[in-house]
């Protein structure tokens, strides 16, 4: 008796499908998984045979034979529980699974026959909808996340034995509804806003050109200064995410197990703030069963490093190629898996190991060995992605006692919107390019064309204020971005001053 049954498996942040056949014959009692299995899928024989028992059911008592197809991909995790055991019940029972094509199932089995959550869910989904599946079986607790993709019939099981009985037509399951263009325009709030921040105007605006532009930013400042605070309301004034950035951020946050029946679906950007005691996989992505690192998960989204001199030099090293593609490709013997990341990176550190370097108030305990240590943790290459460096002084009191409004998340938005359109204007001919901090050298040349008054602030900068030649093509960008906001076509010296003074600490810390 040989059985088919379909189910799915993911493969970077996409999925694919697998075939499992179930064949039982006669011979001696044994169960035999091929077509690479890992260590999960092979101990699945074991959760398998003890829930169809518990659930009522036998297993063939033969020589039972599962394949999973195709044969030269590993097979990964315990989702193949759920259709390797309606095989076996399908080939005990000599049950007729020629209907089961029309179907894909995934889920993990308990001993008593409860089918558990598992991760991937909606790149299953989107697999089994392209490959034309008339419906999808997920554990309960992962059906309004499928249920996210139209097109396909998603339906939430709790045991086994309720499975198969719905396949017999013994009994009837609801289908899950999701709509995912109501759930999208419904959560789009933040629970943080800018009107919260008093003060720091001018970090205020050096934040804005930052997003208002995609460029990343260095935020340097003594501890309490609001460094953190500002940071975490930057997703705020970001352009709402479109739903097809939404559904691949939430394929990722899938993948790595971060959806919850409660949060099924990711509708605004991510903020992800990982400590500096992270490793190299944990930040970039990796581990024996590559699964996507912090940089993917702020897909779309900020990713935020505070205490940026305390991370460990070779951790932010790997960062370098990611910040610049845009992807993180993860290399192993097997083959390679590539994650995407596009982030907008947001660093954060003091001046100094005491954090008092420069102020008036407080006395730095740290010599001047100490404090040139501390800045050089950070190398020249990675400073090169960062097109802003803005310094955060602490907060006066009378500006946090101060009663006045300060401008909200959604006027800054606004402005922020207006900006974009004008790029994504200026380069729909290019789609690698969607914002002016990804111009190339050819973009800088045809928008960043220069009067004599610019050019001259920038020798000037250049000899004067000792500046990297590094720091050229971030001054051009910035400035372009700067015009943007103020819609002016034609960069102006009044818009290269102020570019400028975002790249004074290239003399002040790392010259």
């Amino acid at each position: 008796m040989l059985a088919k049954i379909y189910s799915a498996a993911v493969y970077g942040v996409d999925a694919y499908e697998v075939e499992i056949e179930v064949n039982a014959a006669g011979g001696s009692p044994v169960i035999v998984v091929v077509g690479l299995p890992d260590a999960a899928v092979k101990e699945s024989k074991d959760r398998v045979t003890t829930a169809i028992s518990n659930s009522g059911y036998f297993w063939p008592r033969g020589r039972t034979t599962v394949n999973l197809a195709p044969a030269d991909i590993k097979k990964e995790g315990p989702s193949f529980d759920l259709p390797i055991a309606l095989g076996m019940i399908a080939c005990s029972e000599e049950a007729d699974t020629s209907a089961f094509a029309e179907y894909s199932f995934v889920g993990e089995l308990a001993l008593d026959g409860a089918v558990r959550a598992v991760t991937g869910v909606l790149p299953v989904a989107i697999e089994a909808r392209k490959r034309g599946k008339k419906a999808l079986f997920v554990p309960q607790a992962n059906a309004q996340e499928a249920a996210m993709v139209r097109g396909i019939a998603v339906y939430g099981v709790r045991n086994l034995r309720e499975t198969f009985a719905f396949l017999r037509g013994e009994c009837a399951l609801q289908a899950t509804r999701g709509d995912l263009e109501k759930f999208f325009a419904t959560h789009q709030s933040y629970d943080v806003d800018f009107a919260d921040v008093k003060g720091q105007g001018h970090v205020k605006r050096a934040i804005e050109v930052a997003v208002a532009g995609g460029h990343n930013i260095l935020m340097i400042g003594p501890p309490g200064s609001g460094k953190s605070m500002l940071s975490k309301r930057i997703p705020t004034i970001i352009p709402p995410m479109s739903i097809e950035e939404a559904i691949e951020t939430t394929k990722i946050h899938s993948i790595a197990g971060l959806l919850t029946a409660e949060q099924s679906f990711v509708p605004t950007r991510p903020f992800r703030s990982p400590h500096h005691t992270i490793s190299d996989v944990g930040l970039l992505g990796g581990g024996a069963i590559p699964n996507p690192g912090e940089v993917s998960l702020a897909h779309n989204g900020v990713l935020f490093l505070d205490e940026l001199p305390e991370f460990k030099r070779s951790t932010l090293e790997v960062m370098r190629q990611p910040l610049e593609d845009g992807r993180v490709t993860v290399s192993r013997a097997a083959g390679s898996v590539t994650f995407p990341s596009e982030v907008m990176l947001v660093a954060a550190m003091n001046p100094c190991p005491c954090g008092y370097f420069g102020d008036l108030k407080r006395e730095c305990r740290c010599g001047p060995v100490q404090v040139q240590r501390y800045r050089q943790r950070i190398s020249g290459p990675l400073l090169d992605r960062i097109d802003l460096h803005i310094e955060v002084p602490a907060v006066e009191y009378r500006e946090m006692s101060s009663e006045r409004a300060e401008e909200n998340s959604a006027a800054i938005r606004a402005r922020v919107a207006a900006t974009r359109k004008r790029q994504q204007a200026r380069f729909a001919h290019d789609p690698k390019t969607n914002c002016n901090a990804r111009m190339t050298t050819r973009h800088l040349k045809q928008y960043c064309r220069l009067d004599a008054e610019s050019q001259e602030l920038i020798r000037i900068a250049m000899s004067e204020l000792n500046l990297s030649a590094r720091a050229y093509d971030r001054i051009l960008k910035v400035g372009r971005t700067i015009a943007d906001l103020a819609s002016s076509d034609a960069i102006t010296g009044e818009h290269i001053s102020e570019a400028i003074q975002y790249r004074t600490f290239d003399r002040t810390l790392w010259v």
